[in-house]
Parts: C-alpha cells; sequence; structure tokens
C-alpha cells in the first residue's frame, strides 16, 4: 500500500530549548529496520542533549528514547520480529555486531551505534522507525505508559545493580531519590539488598521508605559519608543525578573494595582524594544503560515483583509543556507523553 500522502503527527527540537510540533510524512523501514506505531514514550533528562543541541546534531530532530509502540511493518532482512509484536526503544539504536566491541559482546559500547533521538528520529511521535538489533521486548502484562521510563531510567539502574559486584545483604546506597533514584531504590530492594537512600532534604524520607528503602540519609543534615559508615560502610554506591562534589563526598562512605558507579551525568569534574581510593582500594565507574537482553530482563523483572515509575502522563501535543516541566525539576517523578490526544 502507497504512503503518499499520509502523514504523522511529531514534536521535533528546531533550536536551542525550541520544540514544535509538527506532521512528517510516513515512510517504510529501510532493511535492518521496523516501523512502529507509537503509543508513550518517556521524557528523560538525557533529551536535553537533543533539545538543547549539547550533543552534536542537525535540527530538526525528534528527540524520545523511552518509546513503546507496537511494530506494524519490517524492513528487509528482519528476523525475530513480527508485525504486531509490542517492543520499546531505549537510548541505545541498536549495535551493529561487526566491530571490535561487538564481535567481543559488549553491545552496549558499539563503535558504530547511534543513540535514539539523536542521531535519528526518537519517540516524541506517532511513528518511529527503528533498528531491529536495538529493539526490547514489552511483556504482556506491562502496559505502555508503565514500560516507557523503563526502558531508559530502569534499565539503567537495573543494569548497574545487576552488574554490580554487591551480593544479597550487602549494604547499597541510591543516591539522588529522582527519576532513575526512585526505581534505582526499589530494583536494590527486591534484589535483596539492604538499602540506604540518600536525598536532600526530611521530606524525601517518606517516599524513600514506601519504595523499599531500609535507612534514609538526608545530606541537607548529615554527612551522608559518615552516616553510610555508620551503617558498616557501603559495597556500592549508585549514583543516579548528582554533581562531580556529592559523588566525591560519598566515596568515603565506601566498605573497603567499595564502589560508586555514577549514572547521571553531570558538567561538574569528581574530584577525588587518592588517598580515598587507595587506602581502601576503592573504585568509581561509570555505567551507561544496558543491551537489549538485559532490556528485556528489566521489564520482565519489573512485572514480575511490581517494581514501577512514579508517572504522570501529558499528550503528545504538550510535549514542549512536558520537557520544560522535567528541566524545571517540577516533575513527580517521570512525565510520560501518550499518542491520544
Amino acid at each position: 500500500m502507497s504512503n503518499a500522502g499520509v502523514t504523522y503527527r511529531a514534536v521535533q527540537a528546531v533550536g536551542p530549548g525550541k520544540l514544535e510540533l509538527t506532521r512528517k510524512p510516513l515512510v517504510d523501514p529501510p532493511p535492518g529496520h521496523v516501523r512502529i506505531r507509537v503509543e508513550a514514550c518517556g521524557v528523560c533528562h538525557s533529551d536535553a542533549g537533543t533539545v538543547e543541541g549539547v550533543f552534536p546534531i542537525a535540527w530538526p530532530r525528534v528527540p524520545g528514547h523511552e518509546a513503546v509502540g507496537v511494530i506494524d511493518m519490517l524492513g528487509a532482512g528482519v528476523e525475530g520480529w513480527a508485525v504486531g509484536r509490542r517492543v520499546g526503544v531505549g537510548f541505545l539504536g541498536g549495535s551493529c555486531g561487526h566491530c571490535e566491541q561487538c564481535r567481543g559482546g559488549d553491545l552496549v559500547n558499539c563503535r558504530n551505534q547511534e543513540f535514539t533521538g539523536i542521531q535519528h528520529d526518537g519517540g516524541y511521535a506517532e511513528v518511529l522507525i527503528a533498528k531491529a538489533s536495538g529493539l526490547v521486548s514489552i511483556p504482556d502484562d506491562l502496559t505502555a505508559v508503565a514500560a516507557a521510563p523503563l526502558l531508559c531510567a530502569g534499565l539503567t539502574t537495573f543494569s548497574a545493580l545487576r552488574n554490580s559486584n554487591a551480593k544479597a545483604g550487602d549494604l547499597v546506597g541510591v543516591l539522588g531519590i529522582g527519576g532513575l533514584g526512585h526505581l534505582g531504590v526499589q530494583f536494590a530492594r527486591h534484589m535483596g539488598f539492604e538499602v540506604a537512600a540518600i536525598g536532600r532534604g526530611a521530606d524525601k524520607a517518606d517516599i524513600a521508605k514506601k519504595l523499599g528503602a531500609h535507612h534514609y540519609i538526608d545530606s541537607s543534615s548529615v554527612d551522608p559519608a559518615q552516616a553510610l559508615q555508620d551503617l558498616g560502610g557501603a559495597t556500592l554506591v549508585i549514583a543516579t543525578a548528582s554533581g562531580g562534589k556529592a559523588v566525591a563526598q560519598i566515596v568515603k562512605g565506601l566498605r573497603p573494595r567499595g564502589k560508586v558507579m555514577t549514572l547521571g551525568a553531570a558538567s561538574d569534574p569528581i574530584e577525588v582524594s587518592t588517598s580515598d581510593l587507595l587506602f581502601s582500594s576503592r573504585s568509581i565507574e561509570g555505567a551507561l544503560t544496558g543491551n537489549p537482553a538485559t532490556g528485556d530482563a528489566t521489564l520482565k523483572f519489573s512485572a514480575r515483583v511490581g517494581v514501577a515509575a512514579i508517572i504522570e502522563t501529558m499528550p503528545l501535543e504538550r510535549a514542549a509543556d512536558a520537557y520544560a516541566r522535567m528541566m524545571a525539576g517540577k516533575a513527580h517523578l517521570r512525565i510520560v507523553l501518550t499518542m491520544q490526544s
């Protein structure tokens, strides 16, 4: 059937901080890709890389990398997927399968991987063309809205915890109780860790405890590193949305051979005393989201144990308002765009 004259709605970035609603022509997917009818897309802080022009992009560009929908067309050569299949698309646009990193099994660091909503259009739209190698399968018992934040915020925190050296019963800290952190607390609790949530202000204590934290540390009233040491020292701290100074400070809260994993991007550097690393063999490591198989596991685990983002929804045509609300820190705690007006 011809696509001539057929269009779909999309919200695209056209300049620094400027989003506009437009219509784009419907096209068939190229080889190795699928076409998805998007049902929901999360609004993530990383979208600022596209909207504000932090990443090297060419405007106009449709942001969004927490997209959930249904495949409605397969490109040539696509195997393992079918029309009608519910799928998700995260930040990683799909590995090439032939570079040195892919051949070694490190799909996250594929040298030829594009990022969704950066090098190609993302999920702030009714239709998305996606590379088949980057697709995540959506369980039947998760709605599109519930699944969307799990494709980035959920996958990032789940993957970091799952791939860490921490064992059930170990003390794990979650620094920052925001879009990533509120999911990290839930995952850590359900994985069997002793969980210390670390945030600014006593007002976050109740929600941290409701999400599953055994301890809440208010960094505005106590030294969070000392508080962790008073609990025996953390084997792992995942830093979800904090600046370099907060990350550097929390290192002192680690037990010997403990690790801080930084998940949230910040502009200020992490300045750590070498003695804080050397004398207890501590370390700091970065972690970027996860591969598609870990995405599948994230969603299955979330559906099975009841991990869920706290979400407010807004229609696609209000994407600019949703983005501004997220950037101003007024979202509680994740915003998801829906394609139904």
